[in-house]
């Protein structure tokens, strides 16, 4: 299969960082189809052997293992070509047409990898090249809109030119290794199935911690914060794997329908609930890993007195038969003690102890990073006789070492689905609506409110407000027990 790879925004921070290292890693794999081109695509003027020359230079800023050889680049570069665009110009979309027209690919993926606010244009620009056809494939990277409107007019915008088909809203986490054995935990196995219900389940806590602050990135994180960068997407998207129904089989729509029922099962917010079940902070000058941090408002480029949260805690619950009354807790945070995502399941305890310690409950522990694996923490005895008192030991499952010849990159494995087609792991329209549509209550309450963020040291795991959150159920965050 031929096919055109379109990056816009071309020489930006994610072409450079993740596309580029992602194509090059599928590339050396043997996985990129191999009759393809890819595009970049910006506003400066440079010839191919310039822009190849830029990749290099910038390989030497990624992961050691993700950098090719000088001959393993040379032959790299030649799917590499550069085209100047002005976005706003709609003769330089003709000339992309007759450049694609040239070759004509069986299959051309527009891959938007520049500021959100010019997807619209993007796309309304590609329609009105033609370059919207039944072999056209555009990709959006999130933030998709601030808030429900503007997320709605851009799926509007997108959707006057492309069909839901053709239009696919990424979310990286759903291309991570881990992610995709959630729906194989789910799905492909026996065990669990059975206790997958409020009879068994305690609680469900996901965490996704960063130790790194917003760095050079102080004016785009100031008009996100935490809420929109990773609650409304990849926060989410986690709970819905884990919460949602067995689809009736692997087809996309039938697996995004079943998340979507998720989503509109969440338990709505109120001013009042806002309240009681969130909490909102932002990093104070601390440590890390012994040495200084700033604080979030002495970074670079974020506004003096700025209210931007760096850090989210909230409990929810899916309000249907399966989850009913299960507490959902989820989290996330920049300068947190390290960088861990996860999902922990905590089981209720045994009904009826007769072994001491057995009081202290199973859990399953889904490790998404650093590490990528399973835990699933039980009780055994040490000896025999009746006194015996059970201690915790764990089966632990490390996907890495597992399948280490057959590990794909996030990206590396979403860029691959959108050259075959391949939905699955995209976000549908409807879904990425519902979401802000659960989330805005709560934009709209910290709007109101002029107490602000919580303060806490960076280093830590958040303001005390949020183990006090989920310590008034009768429950600790993982890393407390």
């Amino acid at each position: 299969m031929s096919f055109d790879l379109v990056l816009f925004g071309g020489t930006g921070d994610l072409t450079w960082r993740k596309l580029m290292p992602a194509l090059f890693q599928a590339w050396r794999h043997g996985k990129l189809p191999a009759d393809g081109r890819i595009l970049a695509v910006a506003r400066d003027e440079r010839s191919d052997d310039q822009y190849r020359a830029f990749i290099k230079d910038k390989f030497c800023e990624v992961d050691a293992s993700k950098r090719p050889t000088d001959d393993e680049f040379a032959r790299f570069a030649q799917l590499l070509h550069y085209r100047r665009m002005d976005l706003a110009q709609p003769e330089h979309y003709a000339g992309l047409k007759q450049w694609l027209d040239e070759r004509g690919a069986d299959v051309k993926v527009f891959f938007l990898a520049t500021s959100p606010h010019l997807f619209t244009q993007i796309c309304a620009q590609l329609g009105s090249a033609g370059l919207n056809g039944s072999d056209v494939r555009v990709v959006l990277e999130k933030p998709l809109g601030h808030d429900l409107a503007s997320a709605q007019e851009i799926n509007r915008v997108v959707r006057a030119s492309f069909t839901e088909a053709q239009a696919l809203r990424i979310d990286h986490y759903l291309g991570k290794p881990a992610v995709q054995n959630l729906t194989a935990l789910r799905f492909g196995n026996a065990l669990f199935e059975p206790l997958w219900r409020r009879e068994s389940i305690a609680n469900i806590q996901i965490t996704i911690a960063e130790g790194l602050g917003v760095g050079t990135r102080g004016d785009f994180y100031d008009r996100t914060g935490a809420l929109r960068d990773m609650v409304q997407n990849h926060a989410l998207q986690l709970l819905t794997i884990i919460a949602m129904e067995p689809p009736a089989n692997g087809d996309a729509d039938a697996i995004r329908d079943e998340k979507l029922k998720v989503l509109k099962s969440l338990k709505p917010f109120t001013a009042e609930s806002v309240a009681r079940d969130v909490v909102r902070g932002q990093y104070r000058a601390g440590n890390v890993d012994g040495k200084p941090a700033l604080g979030y408002l002495e970074e670079a480029k974020v506004p003096e007195g700025s209210a931007t949260e760096t850090f989210v805690a909230l409990r929810t619950e899916v309000q249907n038969w399966r989850w009913a009354g299960v507490p959902f807790y989820l989290r996330t945070g920049k300068r947190l003690g390290t960088r861990d995502a996860q999902i922990v399941v905590n089981f209720r305890p045994v009904p009826h102890a007769i072994f001491a310690g057995s009081a202290r409950a199973n859990k399953l522990v889904i490790k998404l990073q650093p590490e990528d694996g399973l835990e699933l923490h039980l009780l055994a005895a040490k000896g025999t006789g009746n006194n015996d008192v059970l201690t915790p030991v764990q089966l632990d499952l490390d996907f890495d070492k597992a399948f280490a010849a057959d590990r794909v990159g996030a990206y590396e494995r979403l860029l691959l689905d959108s050259i075959a087609g391949r939905l699955n792991l995209f976000v549908r329209s409807d879904e990425q609506e519902e979401a802000w549509r659960w989330v805005e209550p709560v934009l709209d309450a910290w709007r109101n409110d002029a107490t602000g963020p919580r303060p806490y040291a960076a280093g830590s795991w958040g303001p005390a407000a949020a183990s006090a959150l989920i310590a008034r159920d009768g429950f600790a965050w993982d890393e407390e027990l």
